[in-house]
């Protein structure tokens, strides 16, 4: 397991009532796996609809399963921007 620093940004951090929260997981699919069950309801609908950043790097279509991550990195948890 890693220790993770998850930042939420705009709607997410809105739904989650934080900025930032610490997890520790090894993969992007159980970081968001935790932060669900710490905040269920809206903020499982809006991440639904997210990108997600790990390290700066985006995600994209990669599984979440398949997304390690570091000790020490952050997941930024990015809600579609209105705009463009």
């Amino acid at each position: 397991m890693a220790k993770v620093t998850v930042r939420y940004w705009a709607a997410a951090k809105a739904a989650a009532g934080t900025a930032e929260e610490p997890y520790d997981a090894a993969t992007l699919a159980e970081a968001l796996d935790q932060v669900r069950e710490r905040h269920p309801g809206e903020l499982d609908r809006v991440l639904r609809r997210c990108s997600f950043l790990i390290d700066g790097d985006p995600v994209g279509t990669r599984a979440h399963e398949t997304v390690r991550l570091a000790e020490g990195g952050t997941v930024e948890v990015l809600p579609p921007f209105a705009g463009g």
